[in-house]
């Protein structure tokens, strides 16, 4: 018995699947070609074997049967206009590969340079698939030129993924090391009770009361030497800074000092300063990927002083687009946001960043330094749902005594 649905409806049902992009290209006697197309997917892993189904009508269809070669760019979320040029959606085009770069792969097929992967394929097999081909094609060739997010295409639009909230937040706190009131230890030993890790003034003090049991601290460092110190009077955490400069020199070599104290435990905390000028965002990535490398615990990511408006701090757009490609670049390495709140948007991109995949915060009590106000991310927290490690009546009360410190 052959089923009757209606084509409209069936068309509406299949737009509801939500699927990557990928640009389908091919070469041979006609030169190259390309065209958008989601019915693309994995069939084998040994041996590696992917499929694209193309409609039998299409010029596609034609010259990917006489050539039996194909490759599949799979586009990343700054893709858009790529993707679309290749769906034959912006008119006056006549030459698709003058976009992008583009180079020769195995099979001859065109290779996007900075997709956010890609396969190179020979047609194993031709399948008849109704008014579409099914090519199944052996995999000669792959690569994952980046990482970046994807971009989506569902019911007839395109996306890109949003990321759920966190469960939880994690916070330390940078403004108590700078405070020479008498109760400052006081109040960053409580900190460190409610689970917030606290940087202290100095090595020895960080190694006093980072072996007391209480918590976490941590300590800034100039260099080695300090690093050295810092670790060998028992400091649990060891921080120091470097420019967003696509170096990160010297981390290599402080880490492995560090390890080589015999405190295999001391996290390694490496801050990029300027890491949020949106004309620095490749730069930092550059430095996020060789902080990773050389084995840091954490990396923090400094806003600057300057507001964006002077070309400093962060939009939530610039930043969104640095963090969607920074998270992935760090892999397990947690990423810190030390956000300032420039014209009122230090909680609006503190929940951009959440969005984004951040899970830690650098903030101050009481105003006591330049990053965003403990108590005010604690409050958007309890408002979304998000646990932090403060609680309001604890947080009410650090306040009224961090007041006096102001």
């Amino acid at each position: 018995m052959t089923a009757v649905i209606d084509k409209t409806t069936f068309r509406q049902v299949l737009s509801r699947w939500p699927s990557g992009v990928g640009i389908v290209t091919t070469a041979g006697a006609d030169g190259w070609h390309g065209m958008t197309a989601s019915s693309f997917s994995s069939v084998s892993i040994a041996p590696p074997l992917v499929l694209v189904c193309l409609d039998r009508a299409i010029r596609s269809h034609r010259l990917l049967t006489r050539n039996g070669v194909f490759a599949v760019n799979v586009l990343g979320r700054d893709h858009l206009a790529l993707g679309r040029r290749f769906a034959g959606m912006e008119p006056g085009v006549t030459d698709r590969f003058a976009a992008g770069d583009w180079l020769p792969g195995a099979t001859g097929s065109p290779v996007l340079t900075d997709a956010a992967a890609w396969v190179d394929c020979r047609v194993l097999h031709r399948y008849p698939g109704g008014d579409h081909t099914i090519f199944l094609g052996e995999v000669v060739a792959a690569g994952v030129p980046r990482l970046t997010s994807p971009l989506l295409f569902h019911s007839r639009s395109w996306g890109q993924l949003a990321d759920p909230l966190p469960d939880r937040v994690d916070l330390a706190d940078t403004g108590l090391a700078g405070v020479a009131a008498p109760h400052a230890a006081r109040l960053a030993r409580a900190l460190r009770l409610a689970g917030v890790r606290v940087r202290l003034g100095t090595t020895a003090s960080a190694g006093a009361e980072g072996s007391d049991g209480v918590g976490c601290s941590s300590v800034h460092v100039a260099d080695v030497d300090g690093a050295v110190a810092a670790a060998t009077a028992g400091s649990p955490a060891v921080e120091f800074t470097v420019p967003a400069d696509g170096d990160g020199a010297g981390a290599a070599g402080l880490v492995r000092a560090v390890r080589d104290t015999g405190r295999p435990n001391t996290l390694v905390v490496a801050r990029i300063r300027d890491a949020l000028r949106p004309e620095l965002a490749r730069a930092c990535l550059l430095t996020v990927q060789r902080l990773t490398a050389a084995g840091c615990g954490e990396i923090v990511l400094e806003e600057p002083a300057e507001g964006p408006d002077d070309g400093g701090g962060a939009s939530p757009l610039a930043l969104r687009r640095l963090l969607q490609d920074a998270v992935p670049e760090a892999g397990a390495v947690p990423l810190r946001l030390a956000l300032r709140d420039h014209h009122g948007l230090g909680l609006v991109n503190a929940l951009t960043g959440m969005k984004s995949g951040i899970r830690c915060f650098e903030t101050t009590l009481g105003d006591c330094g330049g990053t965003l106000a403990t108590d005010r991310l604690a409050l958007l927290c309890s408002r979304i749902g998000v646990a932090a490690p403060l609680d309001g009546v604890a947080l009410r009360a650090l306040r009224a005594e961090a007041r006096v410190l102001r």
